[in-house]
């Protein structure tokens, strides 16, 4: 398994690798997968072979996600697939 590194400072870098978001918001890998294709997290960027997100994009997703969720219309809506 790999280490994971440490976030150093009061933010992440700009593009997580997916260890690293995965890290930041406290969840698995597989998680992060299994978010990106719910669409709760946005896609990847790719730079080479090597997926990067970048951190704006995540917050601004989470902070859609938090705000549609407090709109009950918004909430219902989510449970319709």
């Amino acid at each position: 398994m790999r280490k994971q590194r440490e976030i150093y400072g009061d933010r992440p870098p700009s593009f997580l690798a997916k260890s690293t978001l995965a890290a930041e918001l406290d969840v698995s890998e597989s998680t992060v997968d299994s978010w990106v294709e719910r669409g709760i997290l946005p896609q990847p960027i790719r730079c080479g072979a090597t997926p990067r997100w970048s951190w704006a994009e995540v917050q601004a997703s989470m902070s859609q996600r938090a705000q549609a969720e407090t709109d009950p219309f918004m909430a219902g809506v989510n449970n319709v697939r």
